[in-house]
């Protein structure tokens, strides 16, 4: 299960607030927290407004990087910041992301592709006003992208798919409709990795971290193979483990065995 660290993200106002004051000393404090939880990545967002989205982004690398080795997660969607962030970053990242838009894919491609890294693709299509109503919606968008990517020599095993997880609040069947997909895409695209934003299925809800826990176990089951979260929850990984080990992705129990030794550090 590869682990996506969600915690350094300008839409925040905790981080937004560090990242307007320079606040280092936080920003490095929940870099290292995800580092020594275990993460796989770092998504890093500054989320600020257009005009200084590039310098802030700079800024919260320079600061990461200082106190971890842990690959980055590029999260903007702007070019210009992401053309910047690759120049700037140490490790090979992950790119966060494109979707089947054609003038997203035209801008982010060929900096993909030069780089030789990762990224994550959405199951919608920016050019239309409306996210994907139904499954099939989103495979078609999923099939535009994967039709340039293949195009521009990018292999199946450099995407990770997000199916784009809604929230259950608002739609009863957003969890059930979630799994199919992902079984879909698993058939369709085997080598790909799949991801999502998993606290967006609890959105609205009391108590969201049972269904968070529970959506994750679920979707494991699915295909589900990444995830966007806080590696430093404890429950979740105390879930992520056990799940793994009766999928069968555990030999002989050892992960289970270790983690549980070790009160669930994900490490």
């Amino acid at each position: 299960m590869i682990i996506i660290g969600e915690n350094i993200n300008g839409t925040r106002k905790v981080i937004n607030d560090a990242i307007l004051g320079r606040n280092s000393a936080y920003i490095e404090q929940i870099a290292i927290k995800q580092s020594e939880a275990g993460a796989d990545y770092l998504d890093i967002n500054a989320g600020t407004s257009p005009d200084r989205e590039k310098d802030d982004m700079l800024w919260l690398l320079e600061i990461v990087q200082n106190v971890t080795d842990v690959p980055i997660c590029i999260d903007s969607s702007s070019p210009d910041t992401l053309k910047a962030a690759l120049e700037f970053i140490k490790k090979m990242p992950l790119v966060n992301s494109i979707n089947a838009d054609p003038h997203s894919l035209e801008s982010f491609i060929p900096y993909i592709k030069e780089k030789g890294c990762p990224v994550i693709a959405l199951a919608l299509d920016e050019s239309s006003s409306n996210m994907p109503k139904n499954n099939d919606e989103r495979m078609e968008n999923i099939g535009k992208i994967i039709t340039v990517t293949r195009s521009a020599g990018i292999s199946d095993d450099k995407i990770f798919i997000d199916p784009l997880i809604m929230s259950v609040s608002t739609d009863d069947k957003a969890g059930m409709e979630v799994f199919e997909c992902i079984r879909i895409i698993k058939e369709t695209y085997p080598d790909t990795h799949i991801t999502g934003g998993l606290s967006n299925i609890s959105f609205g809800l009391p108590r969201r971290e049972i269904v968070n826990r529970t959506f994750l176990t679920l979707a494991m089951a699915a295909g589900l193979d990444s995830a966007v979260c806080d590696p430093t929850n404890k429950s979740l990984i105390e879930s992520l483990k056990a799940t793994d080990m009766l999928l069968g992705k555990d030999r002989f129990c050892r992960k289970y065995t270790i983690a549980a030794r070790n009160d669930f550090a994900r490490k």
